[in-house]
This record gives C-alpha cells, sequence and structure tokens, in this order.
C-alpha cells in the first residue's frame, strides 16, 4: 500500500506546505506597518509610542510653552514652512525631509506632541525621535 517512494513523495509535499505557511507567516510579521512599538521611559522625557513614521509623547507642560519651544527648535534645525497656533501645527523641511508636529491638548493638564517625518513617502523615524526629544527636552527643562 505505502511503499517508500510514495513516502518519500508525501514527506516532501508536507514539507513544502509548512515552510510556504511559516514563510507567509513571517511575511505577515515583518511586512505589516501598523504594528506599534512601545519604548519605554528615556531619561526623564517619560515614555512615548513610535510607528513607522511618527513618535508621540505627553507632557505636562503648557500648550504655549511647547508650542513656542517647537517653533524655536524647528527653526534651528530647518525651515518652517507652514505654522499655525490655533490648529497646533507646524509643517517644515529638515535635511530635505518633510516634519508635521501637532501639538493638541491631552487633557485639563497634559499636552500631546507628535512628529512625523517623511523623505520622498518613504517615513525617517530617526528624524522625527530626533526632533521629539530635542522638544521635550527643551520643555522639562
Amino acid at each position: 500500500m505505502f511503499d517508500k517512494a510514495n513516502f518519500v513523495v508525501l514527506e516532501y509535499r508536507l514539507m513544502k506546505k509548512i515552510s510556504q505557511f511559516f514563510a507567509l507567516l513571517g511575511m505577515l510579521v515583518f511586512l505589516s506597518g501598523c504594528i506599534y512599538l512601545v519604548v519605554g521611559s528615556v531619561g526623564a522625557l517619560g515614555g512615548y509610542i513610535v510607528s513607522p513614521d511618527t513618535v508621540e509623547g505627553v507632557t505636562e507642560a503648557e500648550t504655549g510653552v511647547v508650542w513656542d519651544t517647537a517653533v524655536e527648535v524647528v527653526s534651528i534645525m530647518g525651515l518652517v514652512e507652514t505654522q499655525n497656533e490655533s490648529g497646533g501645527l507646524i509643517k517644515a523641511k529638515i535635511h530635505n525631509t518633510f516634519v508635521t508636529i501637532m501639538i493638541t491638548a491631552a487633557g485639563t493638564s497634559s499636552v500631546k506632541l507628535s512628529v512625523k517625518a517623511r523623505k520622498h513617502y518613504l517615513p525617517k523615524i530617526s528624524l522625527a525621535q530626533d526632533v521629539f526629544v530635542k522638544i521635550m527636552s527643551r520643555v522639562q527643562e
């Protein structure tokens, strides 16, 4: 009924299906762009969340202080193209990368800072993180 040749063929097919399954599983894990990485505290800055192109964090400083600090830091690092204080939006260009900073109230006494950086439609998380850390460091001083 089962000879050695048939067993080898069945074993080969089973191994092929298993390897295809794990390859597909690996692709799903590595290619999904919506997995967020929660980064722990960075000194006195507190925690922040990193997505494929955005760094976000919450601070206890006043909205005006965060706004002024963000404008100052971005002006030093690059060129501020648009700023809308009432909307909490700053658009800038730093190292040929488009940077968008959003400042919103996250409660009665806290402010959420969000920094997004993209160069030619590709995320530049290192620049977003650098801008975020510089703004938060100055706010905490």
